[in-house]
């Protein structure tokens, strides 16, 4: 989807509020329109008095039921959201989007060739998570973080993670710190390809299979929601291939953490996960 997300800057408010905008779009792709009929009014039939069936719009002997001709193609609504969220994290990691910029639904949709409706909802998830904000009439604001809130969030994530990591070394055999190996040269393959969104979900891949072997849904899911937003750009920077040392240097720290925790080197675990977090990317 990368693709999909190139050229962000620049698209301002432009076609804000525009819901009309979504005609152009594709708006209404794929919806089923059941033409009007006499004594309908609001998409609820006219009901005899009494006939709760009927007030409520239900389907009653009286009346046949209608034929909707069926998609063309499978409806997938869910996935379209889920594709365009998933562009729109990998934009917020590259810069494309860029902090302090202000994005509309409508003009976003139409980069993408769909509607508004999936775009919209997207990035209403991503202000829930903090990447955004609403700005009445005009579109979202991405957040504009500094090293603060960075420090703070590498800070959250040492006090969640450390000691998990720390309690599954004393406890977890090395054949299974073993089967983590592909995951961790993956990460260093990412890096070296100098793309921060290809490493950013690799890193973020490697972390997660570490705490899921704390057999602790809540935890993965809260540590990995952490470690995404710290792979937001600070204010003012554009992060590109001059950024792969930091990378590279970042994913070697996962190979020799593992060898650590394969060998059972609890003194190494823990100056290479304090080490790892206090340089977090």
């Amino acid at each position: 989807m990368r693709q999909g997300t190139k050229g962000f800057t620049g698209a301002g408010d432009a076609g804000a509020g525009q819901d009309g905008a979504d005609a152009r779009t594709g708006t209404g792709a794929g919806r089923v329109r059941v033409p009007a009929r006499s004594g309908v009014r609001g998409g609820e039939a006219d009901a005899a008095p009494g006939r709760d069936d009927a007030v409520r719009g239900e389907h009653t002997h009286g009346e046949p039921a209608a034929v909707l001709p069926r998609p063309r193609t499978p409806v997938q609504r869910s996935s379209v959201r889920g594709q365009i969220l998933a562009a729109l994290r990998t934009a917020l990691v590259t810069g494309d989007l860029r902090p302090g910029a202000v994005y509309s639904a409508p003009v976003l949709a139409e980069r993408f060739g769909v509607s508004a409706t999936p775009v919209r909802e997207a990035m209403q998830q991503l202000t829930l998570e903090g990447a955004v904000e609403v700005v009445p009439n005009r579109g979202f604001r991405v957040a504009e973080r500094g090293d603060r809130e960075l420090a703070e969030l590498a800070e959250v994530r040492a006090l969640i993670e450390v000691p998990v990591v720390l309690r599954l070394a004393a406890t977890v055999p090395a054949e299974r710190w073993a089967e983590l190996r592909p995951l961790a040269e993956a990460t260093v393959r990412a890096a070296s390809s100098g793309c921060r969104a290809t490493y950013a979900e690799s890193d973020r891949a490697f972390h997660r299979a570490v705490l899921a072997l704390a057999g602790n849904d809540q935890l993965v899911r809260t540590a990995d929601d952490l470690h995404r937003r710290a792979q937001w750009p600070l204010a003012g920077t554009v992060p590109g291939p001059l950024g792969r040392a930091g990378l590279v240097a970042d994913a070697h720290q996962h190979t020799t953490l593992l060898d650590a925790l394969v060998a059972g080197d609890r003194d190494a675990v823990r100056s290479l996960v304090g080490e790892h977090f206090a340089g977090a990317l």
